[in-house]
């Protein structure tokens, strides 16, 4: 581990050390999640999912939190959530999230090591969920830890959830807030799912996109034809999906569609300014990111990369249904599938998205061909004003654990709880941190956690409960 002992300030060295001392318990902890193949996605095994939310669970009740429970609501993965309620009614009360499920490990042949296998190399610890987000939850758990271990309580009141959907778009979330929120009501949050700017640079993320996605099929036939006998006059329909989904981006590789981000708001002054401060190295994103000699990047030319991912929409096509190379046959295709994720610019409502989309794709298709447009997962853009006694707590917490000042940054992905969560609890901050970074292929294959800088982020966290328990704030305007 880095020893931070120059830097360390806010929070008592028993605490520091009580957290150090069982970083090897919570390294086991860690690698026993990942082992579970956690993926919510439909067509892999609910059980798994529902097995790693008891053994969160399970973990949770093991390192001394209360009342450690499972949270369902109808055709939900289960969420996990407890609590530690001893610090007094003047005490601020910090909700504590994560999220357990994963994505998919794609190309299992890809990975050095088995995606689902732990493995240390180089100081990074490679696995699905490694780093998204089984290591925001066993930041909790080790901040918490720390405080029970050397001082037998907390310095403020804790409630934890641990979500079971959050990769495939939190599709139960309305349900889940009617059900829950008030149990979790919480004067701030504390969100341990995001990226640092850099290995070994402690960030805050106060802007997040917003997401749809949907499944757009493409219908011609009602059964494969002969390619000889009837190809030129008759139109198969992977061709036809192909050429709609061509013209969902322009010549840069922009969203095309019109109207669908009419009510995109444009970046603020604030904004730039903090993006602008950024040491961004064009070179050192090309690389990070893998692309190939000579590639170019896509997007509105006349905007910074960093906006093109944080501030603008964009289109992505995820996956495709039909037949495979390898089972090609010369026929004419009576139906293909893909699956299209699109990221929402601050200000875009999803629900008109979804609408302006499935609208054009129905509206766009060659030839006369059927389209049938199957809407899932929505959620808003996400953006704070990194401004308050939350803030200046965390950025305080953060500092003394890595030894650096804080950057502020934009996230070009989602957390579709954060914003009505925040609303929910009359506008509570919401505080994103975690523990990526340009090198861990979050959703991708090789995914890894940087081991040193998953340490800081739990000393961090154990800094931060100290430092919001000594901040004042009106309980209404925070």
């Amino acid at each position: 581990m880095t020893d931070t002992t120059s830097f360390l300030a806010p929070t008592p060295h028993d605490v520091r050390d009580a957290l150090t001392a069982r970083m090897p318990e919570h390294r086991a902890d860690l690698e026993a999640l990942v082992r579970i193949p956690s993926v919510s996605a439909a067509g892999f095994d609910p059980a798994e999912v529902r097995g790693a939310a008891g053994a969160v669970r399970d973990l949770l009740a093991a390192r001394g939190f209360d009342h450690t429970r499972l949270l369902d609501v109808e055709g939900s993965h289960p969420a996990v959530a407890a609590d530690h309620l001893r610090a007094g009614r003047d005490a601020p009360t910090v909700l504590l999230y994560a999220h357990y499920d994963v994505q998919p490990p794609g190309d299992r042949a890809g990975w050095t090591s088995p995606a689902f296998s732990p493995t240390e190399r180089d100081g990074r610890l490679y696995g699905r969920g490694a780093a998204d987000d089984k290591a925001g939850i066993m930041v909790h758990v080790a901040a918490v830890d720390a405080w029970l271990a050397s001082r037998g309580h907390l310095p403020v009141n804790v409630k934890v959830l641990i979500e079971g959907e959050e990769e495939t778009g939190s599709a139960h979330l309305g349900q889940f807030l009617e059900a829950y929120a008030e149990e979790l009501r919480a004067d701030v949050i504390v969100v341990t799912d995001s990226t640092n700017w850099k290995v070994g640079v402690p960030t805050l993320s106060y802007l997040l996109r917003g997401l749809i996605d949907c499944v757009v099929e493409v219908r011609s036939l009602d059964h494969a034809l002969h390619s000889g006998m009837y190809g030129g006059p008759v139109p198969d329909a992977l061709t036809g999906l192909v050429k709609l989904l061509a013209e969902l981006t322009d010549g840069h590789g922009a969203v095309a569609v019109p109207g669908f981000s009419d009510d995109a708001r444009p970046p603020t002054p604030a904004e730039r300014e903090r993006l602008a401060a950024l040491d961004f190295d064009e070179q050192a994103f090309r690389g990070e990111a893998g692309m190939l000699p000579g590639v170019e990047l896509t997007g509105d030319p006349d905007a910074h990369v960093l906006e093109r991912i944080w501030m603008r929409p964009t289109a992505t096509i995820i996956g495709i249904d039909a037949p495979s190379v390898a089972e090609a046959s010369n026929t004419l295709v009576p139906a293909a599938r893909a699956k299209l994720s699109l990221r929402l610019a601050p200000g875009q409502d999803p629900q008109r998205a979804q609408q302006v989309l499935a609208l054009w794709l129905r509206e766009h298709a060659h030839w006369g061909l059927h389209v049938d447009v199957f809407p899932g997962a929505s959620a808003g853009a996400f953006v704070a004003d990194p401004q308050g006694p939350a803030f200046e707590a965390a950025e305080r917490a953060l500092s003394a654990a890595f030894g650096k000042p804080v950057v502020y940054q934009g996230v070009g992905g989602s957390i579709p709880f954060i914003e009505p969560f925040s609303e929910a609890f009359g506008g509570a901050p919401a505080l994103l941190t975690g523990v990526e970074d340009p090198d861990t292929r979050a959703h991708g294959i090789d995914e890894s956690l940087h081991l040193d800088d998953w340490y800081r982020a739990c000393l961090a966290e154990a800094y931060l409960l100290a430092e919001l328990a000594a901040t004042r704030w009106e309980r209404e305007g925070r």
